[in-house]
């Protein structure tokens, strides 16, 4: 078995709760796409171009709106800046992988983060294509929901509302299989500790980034306790 075979074959496994979320939710976007007169074809373009998914259900209102350039590209900025914290912790997994560099960060999105954070490498496979294929597995998934739901819009009709907690539904799995996985779970307790305290203190519609912050602050302070194994020269990376 060739290099690719090889890490493909391990990457799929990694990626079925991803398929089953993403198939369901980018339905949902081709639908809701759809019914703003968006055919399959732009769902698409959309998923495959933009590949933004939370904000991809924002620019449909933006599409069918007054255009506002500055205030889309600060709410796009808004809306995806935890991409910044996810960059900053995969300095260390994506290290070395050459090439694959480019599109690993072009198809990088909040479940393969989670995916190929936490994802062991199984021994003899390649680094660089095991992350590739978890990657562009996931962003097919994405792309292929969202065409289906475009082609599906055009015939049926149907309250949408509360779609979108496939979402929320994908991450707690994925939280809980990482949760059995993993013998140190302190770092996932930061998490839901970072995220309940900056809910409250800034509700429910601000308090992603400062989670965020908040999370990448406690994470890299206890880094050396957490992972023993870090040298001091090393890059910071949580």
């Amino acid at each position: 078995m060739n290099t690719k075979k090889k890490a493909l074959k391990a990457a799929i496994p990694h990626t079925i709760p991803v398929l089953a979320g993403f198939i369901f939710l980018g339905i949902a976007y081709g639908v809701l796409m759809a019914s703003k007169g968006y055919g399959a074809l732009w769902s698409f373009l959309m998923s495959t171009i933009a590949f933004c998914g939370s904000m991809q259900f924002v620019a449909i209102t933006l599409l069918t709106s007054t255009f506002a350039p500055v205030q889309t590209l600060i709410l796009t900025l808004l809306v995806n800046a935890r991409h910044l914290f996810y960059g900053i912790s995969m300095l260390k997994k994506y290290r070395g992988v050459g090439r694959l560099k480019p599109f690993l960060i072009f198809m990088m999105c909040d479940e393969t983060f989670s995916v190929n954070y936490s994802a062991q490498v199984p021994e003899g496979v390649d680094k660089g294509w095991f992350y590739f294929f978890i990657s562009f597995l996931n962003y097919s998934y994405w792309a292929l929901g969202s065409v289906l739901g475009g082609l599906l819009g055009n015939f049926i009709t149907f309250n949408t509302e509360g779609l979108d907690f496939s979402l929320t539904a994908l991450f707690v799995v994925i939280f809980l299989d990482q949760w059995k996985e993993r013998k140190n779970r302190v770092p996932a307790l930061l998490g839901v500790g970072a995220a309940s305290i900056s809910l409250v203190i800034f509700g429910p519609s601000d308090f992603i980034i400062p989670a965020m912050i908040l999370i990448l602050a406690s994470l890299t302070l206890l880094r050396r306790k957490l992972d023993p194994k870090v040298e001091g020269d090393e890059q910071i990376c949580i």
